[in-house]
């Protein structure tokens, strides 16, 4: 009995470390303190901030909507769900890529990865001193609790709610490629 609950937990932590792309969050980590100035921001700092944001942001949803499947050439291919299945669909001949459809539980995944990281980035301490500096002294509480608490939020949800994609950075493999027949 243990063995299966040690096997739901790494299943769990592996589902939140896929929560947010790593890349991603590395970007962030990396590029935000050059372009905010470390938080001394001028008008050209907060744009190229703003940007880096937003397209941090969209990193994380555009991850929920990618999977990768092992095609009839052996090799492991990567590409978007659709409503009708996996887009592009190259040797794929072997593959029912229609059991990779779009489903509801992706935008769940979408929305929950974005808002983690919306967390993430809005209250890192060079993005409130360069964006709202008084914020920091007033709102201390919150910028202590907001965190964690939307970390267990979204982590119950995608305990509850496994993500069953194998997306950009997470090679498919037949045990995780049947589980996608949901």
């Amino acid at each position: 009995m243990s063995t299966s609950i040690s096997d739901k937990a790494f299943t769990g932590v592996g589902n939140l470390i896929k929560l947010l792309p790593t890349g991603t969050v590395f970007i962030f980590q990396f590029l935000n303190p050059v372009l905010s100035n470390n938080g001394h921001c001028s008008t050209v700092n907060k744009v190229f901030t703003a940007i880096l944001i937003a397209l941090c942001g969209f990193s994380c949803a555009f991850s929920c909507f990618t999977d990768s499947y092992k095609g009839s050439d052996g090799l492991i291919h990567y590409a978007v769900a659709t409503a009708s299945g996996l887009w592009p669909s190259t040797n794929s001949d072997s593959v029912n890529l229609s059991k990779y459809k779009l489903r509801v539980g992706d935008f769940v995944h979408a929305f929950f990865s974005v808002i983690v990281f919306a967390v993430l980035s809005l209250l890192d301490s060079n993005t409130v001193q360069c964006f709202y500096p008084s914020f920091e002294s007033t709102e201390k509480v919150l910028l202590m609790a907001l965190p964690p608490v939307i970390g267990a939020i979204s982590g119950s949800i995608f305990m509850a709610f496994p993500n069953t994609r194998n997306g950009i950075g997470y090679p498919s493999s037949d045990s995780s490629s049947n589980s996608s027949d949901e």
